[in-house]
């Protein structure tokens, strides 16, 4: 037979274990929302290899057997849409030129015996990439093709004194397989050679990271903080009583300039 105690152990065990497997227990609506491939946007792919088209691309549609009829210049929407005529809303975003067309042809064809469906894309500010760190104009890049990292790096403005050239990192985010290269693009300057001259990919994040120098810098900054931000505060105040002792000493001088004069 078990005794009191035992119990009671058992039953705290229990608990316990019930409460770490509550608590563990992942949010089914948090793993729902987790990014399962590539950046985590809905269009993606390799406009290099062939553009497609995403939201904010305009798309120019033709035929060759109707000019007039069947023609449209029309920005895709939020929702990926694009209005076309008799056909209405059409979903393309994500599709490339080729997909769009025959997409077109099979959504025409009612309306037509004879079609020959030409579209073009024409890139807004759908594609970009990202430069963080020493540089001047930090953040979101359009990508407009056919970049190396040297070229990203120095349309972005390295800073001439913190700048680190010699440890560049270029970010492919991915949630199963990333990818991270740290690359020397100050050998460009120093030997001439490009063996680092890696293309940038649309969504790629370039990370111009500071100089050793540079780096202790911040640091003496960061701890210095706090006695410059007392600092501060007093010279504020010492400021603000001057002030008022300023306003104070003009009222006695022109007090005492009307007692003179007689001018009450």
């Amino acid at each position: 037979m078990i005794s009191f105690p035992t119990r009671l152990r058992l039953l705290a065990a229990l608990f316990v274990a019930l409460l770490v497997a509550c608590s563990s227990a992942p949010d089914k609506r948090i793993l729902q929302n987790l990014n399962t491939a590539g950046f985590g946007k809905s269009y993606t792919g390799n406009a290099e290899e062939e553009n497609y088209i995403t939201i904010g691309d305009t798309l120019s549609v033709t035929d060759t057997y109707q000019p007039e009829e069947l023609r449209a210049n029309e920005r895709v929407e939020i929702d990926g849409t694009v209005l076309l005529p008799e056909v209405g809303a059409v979903n393309v975003a994500g599709m490339t030129r080729t997909e769009i067309e025959a997409l077109l042809m099979d959504r025409y064809s009612p309306y037509y015996d004879l079609l020959d469906i030409h579209v073009r894309i024409q890139s807004g500010q759908g594609k970009y990439y990202f430069v963080y760190g020493e540089v001047g104009a930090e953040g979101k890049q359009v990508f407009e093709g056919d970049l190396t990292i040297w070229e990203a790096v120095m349309l972005a403005g390295p800073d001439d004194e913190t700048a680190n050239l010699g440890r560049i990192r270029l970010i492919r985010a991915d949630p199963r397989d990333p990818l991270i290269m740290t690359l020397d693009i100050g050998q460009m300057i120093e030997r001439g050679d490009s063996t680092f001259q890696v293309k940038i990919r649309e969504l790629d994040i370039i990370y111009v990271p500071p100089t050793m120098l540079a780096q202790v810098g911040y640091f003496i900054n960061t701890l210095l903080f706090p006695v410059k931000m007392v600092l501060g505060g007093l010279s504020e105040a010492v400021n603000t009583l001057r002030s008022i002792s300023d306003i104070g000493t003009n009222r006695r001088f022109r007090n005492f300039n009307n007692t003179n004069t007689g001018v009450f």
